[in-house]
């Protein structure tokens, strides 16, 4: 659970219950301290949050997760009666300009109990409309004082309001921006002119002053400067002449509420807002966004079904849009294909939801994409190679594009839509694992024959990036996973020699394996790589069978196998070093005359390669690559996501998001069957859904225990149309997501007859 920014585990709120029942006389101050020390939990300064540690308890408190001792304010905490206040100076009858009342000193007001403190709060209880306090947050007050007539007025600079639109939208920056650098701006709280002075200019005159030596005082007493400022003018009461004058700007006015307060105080309308920049970078500050490390985040302990395991990491900062997400990720699995009214199976409630959260500006690919990279990690973990192929795609919306799609063909076809670049993990049998990586993009329609420029431009500047991008990302998985080797893959476009610098240029970054395009003309030493690895001795021969394609017919076909180290010379024209890399050429021979394309590969890799059984296990791991292509049908036919109509391309890439997760449980609900047969289908299937499966199939009343998954995904092929003849093989992925629309329906159906037995159409 997160509160004010701190995770409190189970753990943790257990035992603070503990705490308080082995002491009940713990105050919640001594309290807070304690829950400090055990999560670390300090402010900028240093010293311990216990302001917002003890926020945090009070919203366990009141959810009634823990029972908190009952509060108790300190004697020199306690506000006075206004009859206890002090009575304000002597009020200085001054008027003129700010040249007759000599100099002007802003005076910070210290300890409460000195006499400028006692002064300061006297004077806004008497003459300021809002009275002295109480003061969110931080706090800084200035009492203001002349050397001919003495006390003038004061200010006070508090906390920043948690949240109101013209501000921030002003500002510009994301909600999880917005939580964390929200201490960088300071609230003018209170600002008082005594009644009897009339100068000119003084108000704007004293603004300027306080905010010239704010930010140094701020951070002598919290650590850090603050850099914009902002108040709110009640414009029935107040112009802010002031404020204009001492360039504060305008931006907006707050929402009025309808209703009271939680702490019963009706609001009187609403406000101005105004705006001063403390800082020249201030926008820069704010908008950056936190670094938060993959992982970080605690995942669920208990997680209810697979949606809530994929997804329950979300930065929302919003329980409404997790749920929402959980609930259209269930929908988008029970009918993959379907489009959004049909998985919201016709609700107007439900449908109108789903177009709005992906209309949420809060709502991105990366943000819906980051939990499942995260729980994708945690099943890497368990293997000791894992295979991260990255691959790219296209997505045509001609029909229907977006304003802000982009070409994806050549000039002729003018299709439009987008192309994206994913990793996906794989165990080395081809299990897949999830996704680690995508980058969607639209092209500018603008740029033209950028081709042509290719050979001037930096890496960073082209397309190409993308393969680095991947790399890298899987870079940042690899320390998290220390007892597991991964190795990322790509075809023959994913042959750039930066890709292979970077690999080798850190040794604790994950290993590289690439098909090379031999147009590159790769040198090694004198030779071309060709040449070299054709004069290496044969190691061996390789047997493997090749599915037909092309109007060729299915073979098994031999290959000859060579392998060894090279040391790549880099390209002209480029500052890189060389790098030494193993190499594994495979060559069909003794192939049928009517092949018109003999198998012929050259692997490029980090991973030592110093045997046969190891470059034929390099040629293995290539070999799942195809695992990404497979994917890629999965997520454009069985999920369709070509068909989905939304009206700007932020919201088809959130969209695309769900999908391409679901696309994977439909792709691992497949391999399942195969690779895990003996495992329960629980994990895949509720439990209304496999007793109706079983039901079907079998004609009689539904078994206790769930099916393995085998039975149960040879049940949904057969839905979907897999035959199941003795040549036939397990169902694939597009049986599956067919047979999963159809199950989604007899599911239902069994539910709305009251749990009796579906009617059988006739034997399957």
């Amino acid at each position: 659970m997160q509160l004010n920014g701190q995770h409190f585990s189970q753990e943790t709120i257990t035992a603070i219950q503990s705490t308080v029942d082995a002491e009940p006389e713990i105050s919640r101050r001594a309290l807070s301290r304690r829950v400090c020390g055990w999560l670390d939990w300090r402010s900028p300064n240093g010293k311990l949050n216990e302001a917002g540690c003890r926020k945090a308890l009070l919203t366990l408190h009141r959810r009634g997760l823990v029972h908190l001792p009952e509060a108790t304010i300190p004697s020199g905490l306690q506000r006075l009666r206004r009859s206890e206040i002090a009575e304000p100076p002597e009020l200085p009858d001054v008027s003129g300009s700010l040249e007759d009342i000599g100099t002007v000193s802003i005076e910070p007001v210290g300890d409460r109990r000195s006499r400028t403190a006692k002064t300061w709060k006297s004077m806004m209880e008497h003459y300021h409309y809002l009275s002295s306090g109480p003061l969110c947050g931080g706090q800084i007050r200035y009492a203001v004082r002349s050397s001919e007539y003495g006390w003038l007025g004061g200010a006070a600079f508090s906390g920043a309001v948690w949240a109101t639109a013209a501000r921030d939208q002003h500002i510009g920056w994301s909600e999880a921006a917005r939580r964390a650098n929200l201490p960088l701006v300071v609230n003018n709280s209170r600002l008082l002119i005594l009644p009897t002075v009339r100068v000119a200019n003084l108000a704007s005159y004293i603004l300027s002053r306080c905010l010239k030596r704010l930010a140094d005082d701020w951070l002598t007493y919290y650590g850090y400067t603050p850099v914009l400022a902002e108040t709110f003018v009640d414009p029935s009461r107040f112009r802010g002449t002031c404020y204009r004058a001492a360039n504060w700007h305008h931006v907006g006015r707050t929402r009025a509420r309808r209703n009271a307060f939680a702490n019963g105080k009706v609001p009187d309308g609403p406000k101005d807002i105004y705006l001063r920049p403390i800082h020249r970078q201030w926008k820069a500050r704010l908008c950056r966004e936190p670094s938060v490390p993959l992982c970080s985040t605690p995942r669920p302990e208990s997680p209810s079904d697979w949606a809530e395991e994929e997804f329950g990491t979300v930065q929302f900062y919003d329980q409404r849009l997790t749920k929402r997400l959980t609930d259209l990720a269930r929908d988008f699995f029970a009918q993959p294909g379907s489009l959004i009214p049909e998985a919201c199976d016709g609700s107007k409630a439900k449908i109108k939801a789903a177009y709005r959260f992906f209309d949420n500006s809060a709502v991105t690919m990366d943000t819906l994409l980051r939990p499942h990279v995260e729980s994708t990690i945690e099943r890497i973990k368990r293997h000791q190679v894992v295979l991260a192929a990255q691959d790219t795609t296209t997505l045509n919306y001609s029909p229907h594009a977006p304003a802000d799609a982009g070409p994806i063909n050549n000039s002729k076809d003018r299709a439009r839509g987008l192309l994206m670049h994913d990793t996906m993990a794989f165990t080395t049998e081809g299990t897949p694992l999830g996704l680690l990586d995508v980058q969607c993009w639209a092209r500018d329609p603008k740029i033209k024959r950028k081709k042509d420029q290719r050979n001037d431009l930096p890496i960073e500047q082209k397309e190409s990036v993308k393969w680095l991008n991947s790399f890298r990302a899987v870079g940042e998985a690899q320390p998290l996973c220390p007892h597991t080797m991964l190795v990322s893959v790509g075809d023959r476009e994913a042959d750039l020699y930066e890709l292979f610098h970077d690999a080798c240029d850190d040794p604790d970054s994950p290993e590289l394996l690439v098909r090379a395009e031999r147009t590159r003309k790769r040198k090694t030493e004198q030779q071309h790589l060709w040449q070299k690895m054709a004069a290496e001795p044969a190691a061996g021969k390789k047997q493997v069978h090749i599915s037909s394609k092309g109007g060729q017919p299915a073979r098994n076909a031999t290959l000859q196998v060579h392998f060894s180290q090279v040391r790549m010379i880099a390209p002209q024209g480029s500052a890189l070093p060389d790098v030494t890399v193993w190499a594994v050429y495979a060559h069909e021979i003794d192939y049928p005359a009517e092949v018109k394309k003999p198998i012929d590969w050259m692997l490029l890799t980090t991973v030592p390669t110093d045997s046969f059984e190891a470059a034929c296990e390099r040629m293995d791991w290539y070999s799942q690559r195809w695992g990404i292509e497979v994917y890629h049908r999965t997520l454009k036919s069985g999920c369709r996501i070509q068909d989905r109509r939304l009206d700007n391309t932020d919201g088809r890439k959130a969209c695309l998001a769900v999908d391409m997760v679901v696309a994977w449980r439909v792709y691992r609900l497949t391999k399942a069957g195969r690779e895990t047969p003996h495992f329960s289908c629980e994990e895949f299937l509720k439990q209304e859904e496999w007793q109706a499966l079983a039901a079907w199939h079998t004609g009689s009343a539904p078994p206790e225990n769930p099916p393995d998954i085998q039975q149960a995904s040879r049940w949904i092929g057969k839905l979907g149309g897999w035959i199941g003849r003795k040549g036939d093989g397990e169902p694939g992925t597009t049986c599956m997501w067919r047979g999963l629309i159809k199950l989604a329906w007899l599911a239902e159906g069994t539910k709305l007859a009251g749990g009796t037995n579906p009617i059988r159409a006739g034997p399957l």
